[in-house]
């Protein structure tokens, strides 16, 4: 296949923008909320400094693989259903002593709502992919001059067994007392539950206990919104590349595998939560029998 463009490159280490893609009737919007700067060994864990040398496009200026924040908009008609809630109004510097990540930070998530055109009380549902900061942010965190989270009214839909086990999630910090604010609200779902038209649960067990991807079909085709099975688009070409987070390394690489395969067919389009400014795009094989990300939107 052709090289990544010069434009491509660009968009890999870039901070992420609204970007819209068209299933049908539904309409799927991604709305960044911020940025995170990963250590790139740290990171994905077992590359090397060769590896990154020889994957520099995907870091950016300092070597940081930059990774979106954000959550996903699923529009039908005047119905609205939002998956992952972003990091919140919340930021973090580098520490240099962390060999994990670097900068954080958050907040855009609901003026990035408001400039589409959706109110945060016209959300009906909000779905997690799996108990972790940089998805729950908005779920917990009071909207600024109020003093209740902005999705207060919603139904929040997580897998059964991830909700089950959220004593893990902890770890990650997801504390018993964050968790709390919008424990009434959940409503746990099961494998192969539709949550609104078109969108169907299905467990993708591995970076944590009941992680879960979301398929959104409509007008012949498909999207996969694969949640942090895969953090940054060389995974698509490196999917033996596992994050540091991985609950089970081994069933997490497994199903990254088949997540790669399953997204390079003609009618599927995956969405990477964590993608730069690349979140919507096909995986693509090469000559090699490896696969490149190619955005779509």
């Amino acid at each position: 296949m052709a090289p990544t463009t010069d434009f491509d490159r660009v968009r890999l280490t870039s901070a992420p923008r609204v970007r819209s893609v068209y299933l049908g009737e539904l309409k799927i919007t991604y709305v960044p909320d911020g940025l995170c700067l990963c250590k790139p060994r740290g990171w994905l864990t077992g590359t090397t400094d060769a590896d990154w040398a020889a994957n520099r496009d995907h870091l950016d200026g300092a070597g940081f693989l930059p990774a979106a924040i954000g959550g996903l908009l699923v529009e039908l008609g005047d119905r609205a259903l939002l998956i992952d809630t972003g990091y919140g109004p919340e930021s973090q510097p580098d520490d240099p002593d962390n060999p994990i990540i670097g900068s954080i930070h958050g907040g855009e998530l609901l003026d990035g709502l408001r400039r589409l055109g959706r109110e945060p009380h016209e959300i009906e549902a909000v779905a997690i992919t799996h108990l972790h900061l940089d998805h729950l942010g908005w779920a917990w965190s009071a909207e600024p001059g109020t003093d209740a989270p902005p999705f207060a009214h919603a139904t929040h839909f997580v897998a059964a067994p991830e909700w089950e086990r959220r004593d893990l999630a902890a770890q990650a910090g997801a504390t018993e007392e964050r968790l709390a604010a919008f424990a009434p609200l959940v409503r746990t779902v099961e494998d192969g539950e539709e949550i609104f038209p078109g969108v169907r649960v299905s467990y993708s067990i591995g970076h944590t206990f009941g992680h879960t991807t979301y398929t959104i079909t409509g007008g012949g085709r498909r999207l996969v919104a694969f949640g942090d099975a895969m953090h940054a688009p060389i995974q698509v070409t490196h999917p033996e590349w596992g994050c540091v987070l991985d609950h089970d390394p081994a069933e997490a690489t497994e199903h990254r595998r088949r997540l790669v395969e399953e997204l390079s067919r003609p009618d599927t389009i995956g969405y990477g939560n964590h993608f730069a400014d690349v979140v919507f795009g096909r995986a693509q094989r090469r000559p090699d029998g490896r696969f490149t990300w190619v955005p779509v939107a």
